[in-house]
């Protein structure tokens, strides 16, 4: 799943949070730099792909998008969870998206000093662009893929993008709403199992 979603299923606690959302761009080798609290959300992030990816409605989505975009329809999967995150975002959420991005912004601003470097440098174009309301339209979406493009060792499978989400948008709709608010779940019984002190990786 992309940053939206990351960010939706720890609301709640805000270190928790925060590693949740820099949890792509931390290397095993700096995860004692941060905070214990910060390094849970890291490898709770980690958790979280893990179900992801081995969840068999994502991968039903996964095998729609993979003619088109090869051995990166994963990541055109990840990006288009988020289009359809703020497409059905009433269901998964009592505050409304705006409000909620609004939320996430200042806790990022406050919190600057926390991320890493490269997050540091993009942040305040992701405030300024508002990327995390622009998932909810298809020029956010070409957006973002046209980032990916410019770092990954085969950008043309990224292309058309938009045209897959608009040819598969029934399919995959169906499917993220009923994968998503088992995410839900799954993070919540891994919280709860950290609470009430079962051992788990995060």
């Amino acid at each position: 799943m992309n940053c939206l979603a990351h960010l939706l299923l720890v609301p709640d606690d805000e270190d928790l949070l925060l590693g949740n959302f820099i949890g792509d761009f931390v290397r095993n080798r700096h995860l004692n730099l941060y905070p214990e609290r910060i390094r849970q959300g890291i490898l709770l992030h980690r958790r979280i792909d893990f179900f992801t990816d081995h969840h068999p409605l994502v991968r039903e989505g996964v095998a729609l998008l993979r003619p088109a975009h090869g051995k990166y329809a994963g990541v055109v999967w990840d990006v288009l969870s988020d289009a359809l995150l703020s497409h059905h975002w009433a269901q998964f959420c009592d505050t409304p998206l705006r409000e909620f991005t609004v939320q996430m912004y200042q806790v990022l601003e406050r919190r600057l000093d926390d991320l890493p470097p490269v997050l540091q440098r993009r942040l305040p174009s992701m405030i300024t662009n508002d990327w995390l309301m622009q998932y909810q339209y298809e020029s956010g979406i070409a957006f973002t893929l046209l980032q990916l493009q410019k770092i990954v060792s085969r950008p043309e499978f990224l292309e058309n993008g938009l045209e897959s989400l608009r040819e598969h948008y029934e399919a995959l709709s169906q499917q993220f709403v009923v994968f998503f608010p088992e995410a839900m779940a799954h993070v919540a019984a891994l919280r709860a199992g950290r609470s009430r002190g079962v051992n788990t990786d995060f």
